[in-house]
Order: C-alpha cells, then sequence, then structure tokens
C-alpha cells in the first residue's frame, strides 16, 4: 500500500507542478493581452479609428442634407413627387446615419474597451459607405434624367419659384426681431437677429446667384449649374436661418407667457419641500434645510429681471427644480414624485426646446463634426420621448437629458466654429 501512495504521489505532484506552471502561464498571458488592448497606445489607435469612422459619418450627414435638398428640387422639377429611387436612397441613408450616430455616442464612453471602439467604429465605416454609395448612384441616376429632361431654364425657374416662396413665407424678419428688442434683453433676442440678417443674406446670395445662372444659360458654350448649385446651397441656408428666426420669436414669447406660472410652481415645491424635511432625521432635515435656503435666494435673485430675461428665467428654474429633485432624494413618497414631476414638466420641456433651437442654429451654421451633430440627434430623440411619455416622472428625466445633449452640442459647435474661425488663412 505504501508503494502505491508513492507511486500515485510521484505522477500526481509532476502533473500538478506543470498544471500549476501553465495556468499561470495561461494567466499571465491574458492578463497582458487584456493590459495591451488597454493600452495608452491600444487608446489612442482607437480613438484614431472613433475620428475617422465619425469623419465619414458627417459626410453621411451632410449627404443626407443635400439629398433632402435634391429630393424636394425634383419634385418641382417633375410637378410632383420625388423619384422613387431618391426617395429610396433617402430613407436609408436616413436610417443609416441615425444608428451610426447612435452607434457613434455609445463608443464616445472613455470607458469603453478599445477593442469594442475598433468593431464598432468599423461597423459604422462600413455601413456609412455603403450608405454613401447608395446616395451617389441615386444622384447619378437623377442627374442623368435631369440633364436628358429639363433644361437650366426650368431649374432657374423652379429655383425662383422656391426663393419667391420663401421670401413670401419670411415676410419681414427685422419686424420681429424688433418685437423682441423692445420688450426683453439683448441676450434673449440675439440669436434671433442673427438669424434674420443671415436669413436676407442668404436670400440676396441666392438671387444673384440665379441671375448668374440665368445669364450663363443663355450662353451655350458655359454651364449654369455651379451657379445653380450654390443658388441651392443659399436657399437652403436661407430657410433654416428663417426657421431659427420664427423658433426663436415664439420661444420667447412662449417663455415671457409662462414665467409667472413657473416662478410660482417652483414656489410651491419649495413649501412642499418644507413640508418634508420637517418629517426627517435632524442630520437630513439641516442638509436639506441649507438647500432649501439656497433655492429661495436664486429664485429670488431670477425673479428679480425675469421679465427682461423669459428664456433664461424659465431654463434657470428648470434647473433649479432638478436641483431641488436631487436635494431631496427618497425623502418623497411616489405620490409627491408624481406631483413635482407634473409641475416641473412644463417648464423642463419649454428649456429643452430653447436650448434644443439654439444648438440647431449653432450646428447648421457650423462644420459641426460627428460629437456635436451626435449629441443634438441625442437631444432630439430624448425631448420626442419627453413629449411621448405618459408617466411624468419618465418624461422629465427625458426632457432634462435632451436639454444636457443640445447643451453639449452647442458648446462643441460654438467651438468648433471659433477655432475655424481662427485658423490661418488657406488652412
Amino acid at each position: 500500500m505504501p508503494e502505491l501512495a508513492a507511486t500515485i504521489l510521484g505522477w500526481l505532484v509532476p502533473a500538478l507542478v506543470v498544471f500549476g506552471v501553465t495556468a499561470i502561464v495561461v494567466a499571465v498571458i491574458a492578463w497582458a493581452v487584456r493590459r495591451a488592448r488597454r493600452s495608452p497606445r491600444a487608446r489612442a489607435g482607437a480613438e484614431q479609428e472613433r475620428a475617422k469612422a465619425g469623419a465619414t459619418l458627417v459626410k453621411l450627414d451632410d449627404e443626407v442634407g443635400e439629398l433632402d435638398l435634391e429630393v424636394g428640387l425634383s419634385g418641382a422639377l417633375y410637378g410632383g413627387d420625388a423619384p422613387a429611387s431618391l426617395r429610396r436612397a433617402r430613407l436609408t441613408a436616413q436610417h443609416v446615419r441615425d444608428d451610426a450616430f447612435e452607434d457613434y455616442r455609445a463608443i464616445s464612453d472613455p470607458a469603453i474597451a478599445p477593442h469594442e471602439v475598433h468593431r464598432v467604429a468599423a461597423r459604422i465605416e462600413r455601413r456609412a459607405g455603403e450608405a454613401l454609395a447608395t446616395v451617389a448612384a441615386a444622384r447619378r441616376e437623377h442627374g442623368a434624367w435631369v440633364t436628358a429632361n429639363v433644361s437650366a431654364a426650368g431649374q432657374i425657374d423652379a429655383a425662383r419659384r422656391r426663393l419667391a416662396e420663401l421670401t413670401a413665407s419670411m415676410g419681414d424678419p427685422a419686424a420681429l426681431v424688433a418685437e423682441l428688442s423692445s420688450r426683453f434683453a439683448e441676450e434673449e433676442w440675439r440669436d434671433a437677429s442673427r438669424s434674420a440678417h443671415a436669413a436676407l443674406s442668404q436670400v440676396s446670395a441666392a438671387e444673384r446667384h440665379l441671375d448668374a445662372a440665368a445669364a450663363r444659360a443663355a450662353d451655350p458654350s458655359l454651364s449654369a449649374l455651379p451657379d445653380l448649385a450654390a443658388a441651392e446651397r443659399a436657399l437652403r441656408q436661407a430657410e433654416a436661418d428663417a426657421r431659427n428666426l420664427e423658433e426663436t420669436h415664439r420661444l420667447v414669447l412662449q417663455a415671457a407667457q409662462a414665467v409667472p406660472d413657473e416662478v410660482a410652481s417652483a414656489r410651491t415645491a419649495l413649501r412642499q419641500a418644507s413640508v418634508t424635511r420637517e418629517h426627517l432625521d435632524a442630520p437630513d432635515a439641516a442638509r436639506l434645510g441649507a438647500e432649501l435656503h439656497a433655492f429661495d435666494d436664486e429664485l429670488n435673485r431670477i425673479e428679480t429681471d425675469a421679465a427682461r430675461h423669459p428664456t433664461r428665467t424659465v431654463e434657470a428654474i428648470a434647473r433649479l427644480r432638478s436641483r431641488l429633485d436631487l436635494a431631496l432624494g427618497d425623502a418623497r413618497t411616489s405620490q409627491q414624485r408624481l406631483r413635482g414631476a407634473r409641475t416641473a414638466l412644463p417648464g423642463t420641456l419649454a428649456a429643452a426646446r430653447g436650448a434644443l433651437a439654439q444648438a440647431e442654429a449653432s450646428v447648421s451654421r457650423s462644420r459641426a463634426g460627428a460629437d456635436a451633430r451626435s449629441r443634438l440627434l441625442s437631444a432630439q430623440r430624448e425631448l420626442a420621448r419627453a413629449r411621448q411619455a405618459q408617466d411624468p416622472v419618465a418624461a422629465l428625466d427625458a426632457a432634462r437629458r435632451a436639454m444636457r445633449d443640445a447643451e453639449d452640442a452647442k458648446a462643441l459647435a460654438d467651438f468648433a466654429r471659433q477655432a475655424g474661425s481662427a485658423s490661418p488663412p488657406g488652412r
């Protein structure tokens, strides 16, 4: 028996040593692989891939914008709807773009592993490239049809009709700005004034390009297409600026009407929070009391010039309500949370709409990158969720996310515009 045990041990010990060493080696290799995948070099490479995917995504987003314009134009040229090939290409490109921006936003999180960034970035590149090819094919097909069936004069006439419709719908931009400037502080109407000037400037540019295109169309040796394309781009920007003007004007007036109710609602929330504080333990009550005192001071400060700064006031109250919710934490009952969300939701939705309008204007005026555009799309989606949600608490959370995403998008777009204007000429 002792001999048998010695034999077994003689075989088992070396085997255990071999397996143990192998396990250690495997563990070390696995650790080294994981470390290499998350090393600064790997992260730098992943960031390059993400930036490359972002650039392709921006190109696709621009092409979707151009395709939207072309679909509208082709409807005028065809005397009805755009051709099916263009409509299909636009739907495909829009779907791919939206999904790709969602993926891009996901891999923008610094916590995502570099290998996952590589994988998703490659998928964005592949799908965006396929969508770009689909768009290019549809536009070539449509361009060939236009060349064969529509004269330059016909295209110029269609563009002039759109210009006339835009001018009529714009009315008097200066009157809208004057109405705001007579009642509110400059920061309330500054964006509206900028949009009004930009819209009028783009209308003038479109007229000049169409006149030049008409002159070239009369000469068979010249091509009117470059001036036509420039006129269409000016028209599209004029339409965007006119929309921004109208949206800003509407939001400021709505905010002015909402300010009294928002202030009253905030004071009601403050009183309710004071009642909740009375039922808390001493340390929690003291902490909440300090927050409520600061809330009251800030609300008093905001209210002093609310009439001149309505949108700023609505936005500030929305932030205060969010801060109050954080301070209350779990101290409220579900019924109290529901009631608070119902009263906070209108002002937060208004603040989110205002932030989104500013972000859209900033992105449209700048060569915004994929990060700004992805946040803008996220803000649009969150605002849509907030409007559709049946639960006030969920709607309020979505509206707050929309507000944050819109502010991030505007900041990134403004930075891109400032960086572009600071670049030396020729760069």
